[in-house]
Formats: structure tokens, sequence, C-alpha cells
């Protein structure tokens, strides 16, 4: 583990606890609610979403962090139905259709190849099953849009790589997903640059 990594993963829950107490942690419920059968989550950080989804849920979390993934670990270790995988999004190891629902929570923003995380999430999804998303995303009015462009590379050297003006609503679409239930909102106590949100679920295209 490097230094910064540890430092990242020790300060990641204090750095978005307003956000949490603010709507995002209800947010999260509400979405892993929906989360059924053998669920994959890309990029588990710390666990954050560990609590919220049902109780009934056989869980495949993957992180390619080491400080990140120990804390992930530590949080799911008193459950049986739950694996924790050293692996980034864009190489997943595991099988061609093999899971129910795969889930990104504040995650694409930060890959380092989008178009290959989404196929490799579609590669592995079943074909009636869902992505489940809440992601920080590009924003639709065109002077924040410019603002997050402006700030893109600064950002990206403080946060360890998160892109806040990354278009993950397109790059859906253009990986061959198809928008199901996606609403539009704002992530609470976040600087405006961070704020546009989406949240939802998309299916693969046949």
């Amino acid at each position: 583990m490097t230094l910064p990594g540890r430092l990242r993963a020790a300060l990641y829950d204090a750095l978005l606890a307003r956000s949490e107490h603010a709507g995002l942690a209800a947010r999260r419920a509400e979405l892993l609610a929906q989360a059924r059968g053998h669920v994959l989550e890309i990029g588990a950080g710390t666990g954050l979403n560990f609590r919220h989804y049902p109780p009934d849920a056989e869980l495949t979390l993957t992180e390619p962090d080491a400080a990140m993934r120990a804390r992930v670990k530590s949080r799911s270790r008193r459950q049986t139905k739950v694996e924790v995988v050293d692996a980034s999004a864009e190489q997943l190891p595991f099988r061609n259709r093999s899971f129910d629902t795969v889930v990104s929570t504040l995650v694409l923003c930060s890959v380092d190849d989008p178009a290959q995380a989404l196929a490799e999430i579609r590669r592995v999804l079943k074909p009636d099953g869902r992505l489940l998303l809440l992601e920080h995303v590009r924003s639709r009015e065109q002077r924040r849009a410019r603002t997050q462009d402006a700030l893109s590379r600064p950002w990206r050297m403080l946060s360890g790589g998160c892109h806040c003006n990354r278009d993950t609503v397109n790059a859906l679409t253009n990986a061959g997903f198809r928008v199901a239930s996606l609403e539009h909102g704002a992530l609470p106590k976040a600087p405006a640059f961070l704020r546009p949100l989406i949240i939802g679920f998309v299916t693969a295209e046949p």
C-alpha cells in the first residue's frame, strides 16, 4: 500500500460524511434496495454501500486499491455471502452473463477507461440484468460544464483521478445500454462543480 493510497482510504468516509448525512446515504439505500440475485459492485471503495444491500443479496465486491480493499474487507468480514476481489472495472475476472445486478456508485468518474469498463460490465451482466448507478456527471448546464472543464485537471490531481466533467450518460448510450430509469439530481453538500448527479438503472440493449 502506498502512503497516498492509505491516506485517501483513511479520509474517504470523513470527506463524504456531510453528503451522506444530508441525503446521499438515503439515495444509496433507495437505489440498492433494487439489487437482486448475484450482485457485482465495481469499485466498492471502503464499503459505504454494504449496509444498504438487501439481506439475501449474494455480493461480489471489486476494488483495485489495496488500502480501500482492506477497509471493505473489514466491513464485510462477518457476512458469508460476500466475496471481495482485487480487480479493476476494465478487467473483470468473471464469466460472461454471470451477474443479475451490477452496481456503480461514484466510480465511473475515476476509472481510467470508461468505455472499456462499461463493455466489461455489459459482458458480465445477464441479458435481463440491471446496472444500478449513482454517479456525479457532466452538467447539462453549459456554464457549469465549462467550469467543470476548467477544474477537471487540478481536481484529478487532488482527488486521485476523479473526472468531474465526465459525460457518463453519453458513455452509457455509446456502450449499448438503454436508459430505463435515470433521474438527474444533485450531490448534497458538494461543491457546485461536483453536484450534477444521476441515479437509477440502465439495461443492456439486445
